[in-house]
C-alpha cells in the first residue's frame, strides 16, 4: 500500500519564502492524512517560468537553500519538489531543471529533465542542460519513474526528440510513473495533455500521476487539472481547473476503479472566462495592485473586460470611465451606464469633445487643407488614453487594455491610444469568441446589455462608422486570422480553402504591417496556442 498526495498549487515566481511555506503546509497536510508521498509541480520552489532570474548564481543558491529548508520539515513523509540546480559537469549549460526527493530531513535523491522544449512560449534550452542519464527512484520500496513535464511529450506522430527518458526508465521495471509539470493553458491543450498522459500510461502499462502548476504568471496561464491515470490509460482522478486543489490517491486502488472520471466544465466559453478571470486576479495579487480602471465605451470589448475585472477583483475595485466624444452615440453611453450599474461598479462620465477640439485647434495650422482621416480619429483615442493614464497615475489604478485579438492582428487600434494599459485582458480572444463569451456571461441573467451585443461593432471615431467599413465581417476575418496566425498557413493555401484572394491578401498585409504596433502592446493573457507576444516572434523589418 502507498498513499500519494497530489498538491496542485499556485506559485509566485521568485518569491521563494512564500512558495516554500505553501509547500511545507501541504507536506504537513499530507502527513496528517497518512500519505507516504506528496508531489508538487515542476520548478515549484521558484515558480515557472523563472526566465532570466536563472542567470543569477545567487538565485540558484537560494533555491537550493529553500529545497533544504523544505526537506528539514519533511521527516516521516516523502516529498517531490522542483527547482533549478547547478550542472556538476564542466561541459554544457550551467543549470539543470531538477526534481528533488525529500525524506528524513534531507534530499535523498534527484532527477533532472531530459527533454527541454524551446518552441512557442518555452525557452528552456536557453538555460538548462538536458540530462542524458535516467535512473528510477525508490520510495517506500516502490520503484518510481520520475519525469518532468516534456519528458512524457515525445509520443506524437512526429516526435520532436530522438530519444525518450521513459524508454530508458521502463527498462528498470518501475511500478509507477510520476510526472511533475508546468503545462500552460491554451484552448485545446487540456484535451491534448490528457491524451498524452493517458497514452504514456497505456504505452508503458504503468499507472501515472501528473501534478501540474496552477495560476497565472503575467501572460502565461496554468490551468492545473492534475491527473491520476490507470495502467490501461483511463483517467481515474482529475483535479480542478484554474484553482488550487489537493487529493490523496491509494496506489493499490488506481487500477481498480470501475469507471473513469470526466470533468464536465470544460466547454470553451467556461474555460476562457475562468482562464481570463484567473489571469487578471493573479496579475494584480502577485504585484500588489488592488484596483483597476477601464475605459468603458458602450462596446462589447470594454464591456467584457469590465465584467472579467469585476469578477476577478470585486466590483468595488474596478472604476469604469465613460468618455463620450463628438461621434459617440447616446445608446453607447446608456449601454455603458447600464452595464456599470448591473455590476455595481463605480463609474464616471468625462466627455472628451472639448479636449478633442482643443487638440484640433492646436494642430489647425498644420492640418490645413487636409481632409478628415485617421489622424483626427486617433486624436480621440489618444485623448481618452491621456485621461485614463492621468487617473491611473493620480489614484493608483492599473489600466486594463480592452483590445481583442482580431483588432490587434490587423492593426485596428491606436498606438498610445486604446493600446494603452498594463495588461491586455482579451488580446488573445478573437471577436467571434468575444460574442460567445458575452452570451455565456448573460446565460443566467442579463449582465451585458443586449444592445451592446447586438449592435454593429464601431469605434465611433467618425460619423456612422462601422468596423465592417474597412474590415471583412468578423466571421470571415477570424477564420483567415486563425489559419495564418495559429495554423501558420500561407496565402495560397488559405485562398485554396475558399476565401477571396483580395480579402486574404488584404488581411495578411494588415497583419504583417502591424507588427511594429504589437511590439508596443502590454502583456497579453495567453489563451490560444499562438498568442501575440511571448510565443510569437516575428521580424518587424521584413518582407515575405
Amino acid at each position: 500500500m502507498m498513499e500519494i498526495a497530489l498538491a496542485q498549487l499556485n506559485y509566485h515566481i521568485g518569491n521563494l519564502e512564500y512558495n516554500a511555506e505553501k509547500i511545507i503546509k501541504k507536506i504537513k497536510s499530507a502527513e496528517k492524512l497518512g500519505a507516504d508521498l506528496v508531489v508538487f509541480s515542476e520548478l515549484s520552489v521558484c515558480g515557472y517560468p523563472p526566465a532570466d532570474l536563472l542567470e543569477f548564481d545567487n538565485f540558484i543558491i537560494r533555491c537550493k537553500e529553500k529545497v533544504e529548508y523544505i526537506a528539514s520539515h519533511c521527516n516521516k513523509i516523502h516529498a517531490i519538489v522542483g527547482a533549478p540546480s547547478f550542472n556538476p559537469e564542466i561541459k554544457g549549460k550551467r543549470l539543470l531543471n531538477s526534481a528533488f526527493v525529500l525524506h528524513d530531513g534531507k534530499i535523498v535523491s534527484s532527477y533532472s529533465k531530459g527533454l527541454l522544449p524551446d518552441y512557442d512560449i518555452f525557452d528552456e534550452y536557453r538555460y538548462f542542460q538536458p540530462a542524458d542519464s535516467f535512473e528510477t527512484i525508490k520510495i517506500s520500496n516502490k520503484e518510481i519513474a520520475l519525469t518532468i513535464c516534456e519528458d512524457l511529450w515525445n509520443i506524437n506522430e512526429r516526435p520532436l526528440y530522438v530519444s525518450s527518458p521513459m524508454d530508458k526508465l521502463v527498462m528498470q521495471n518501475p511500478e509507477l510513473i510520476i510526472n511533475i509539470s508546468a503545462s500552460p493553458f491554451a484552448l485545446g491543450h487540456i484535451k491534448n495533455r490528457k491524451k498524452v498522459m493517458a497514452g504514456n500510461a497505456a504505452n508503458y502499462g504503468l499507472p501515472l500521476i501528473n501534478v501540474n502548476q496552477v495560476g497565472a504568471n503575467t501572460e502565461l496561464l496554468f490551468d492545473g487539472g492534475s491527473l491520476c491515470v490507470s495502467s490501461d490509460g483511463e483517467i481515474i482522478n482529475e483535479l480542478q481547473y484554474f484553482e488550487e486543489d489537493f487529493a490523496v490517491i491509494d496506489l493499490a486502488e488506481i487500477n481498480k476503479q470501475d469507471k473513469p472520471v470526466s470533468n464536465t466544465n470544460l466547454e470553451k466559453p467556461s474555460l476562457l472566462y475562468n482562464a481570463l478571470t484567473m489571469g487578471v486576479k493573479d496579475f494584480f495579487n502577485k504585484q500588489g495592485f488592488k484596483k483597476a480602471i477601464v475605459g468603458l465605451s458602450g462596446g462589447l470589448d470594454s464591456a467584457l473586460v469590465l465584467v472579467i475585472a469585476a469578477n476577478a477583483l470585486g466590483a468595488e475595485n474596478v472604476w469604469a470611465i465613460l468618455m463620450p466624444g463628438p461621434y459617440s452615440s447616446k445608446h453607447s453611453v446608456d449601454d455603458a451606464k447600464e452595464l456599470a450599474e448591473n455590476l455595481n461598479t463605480p463609474y464616471d462620465i468625462i466627455p472628451i469633445t472639448d479636449t478633442y477640439n482643443t487638440l484640433l485647434k492646436t494642430l489647425e495650422h498644420k492640418f490645413i487643407n487636409t481632409s478628415f482621416g485617421t489622424a483626427e480619429e486617433n486624436l480621440q483615442a489618444r485623448a481618452r488614453a491621456i485621461i485614463l493614464m492621468g487617473l491611473s497615475n493620480k489614484f493608483g489604478y492599473m489600466l486594463l487594455n480592452t483590445s481583442n485579438k482580431s483588432e490587434s492582428a490587423v492593426g485596428y487600434s491606436t498606438l498610445y491610444g486604446d493600446m494603452c494599459g498594463g495588461l491586455s485582458v482579451i488580446g488573445d480572444v478573437y471577436k467571434t469568441d468575444i460574442y460567445e463569451l458575452a452570451n455565456y456571461i448573460n446565460k443566467k441573467g442579463i449582465i451585458i446589455p443586449e444592445n451592446t451585443i447586438n449592435k454593429p461593432p464601431s469605434a465611433e471615431l467618425r460619423p456612422n462608422q462601422k468596423d465592417s467599413d474597412s474590415l471583412p465581417e468578423y466571421e470571415e476575418l477570424d477564420k483567415i486570422l486563425k489559419l495564418y496566425i495559429e495554423e501558420k498557413i500561407g496565402k495560397s493555401e488559405i485562398i485554396s480553402r475558399g476565401f477571396r484572394s483580395k480579402t486574404v491578401e488584404k488581411v495578411l498585409s494588415l497583419v504583417n504591417y502591424s507588427e511594429h504596433k504589437r511590439y508596443q502592446t502590454p502583456p497579453v493573457l495567453r489563451v490560444s496556442k499562438k498568442a501575440f507576444g511571448y510565443g510569437r516572434k516575428m521580424p518587424i523589418v521584413a518582407k515575405y
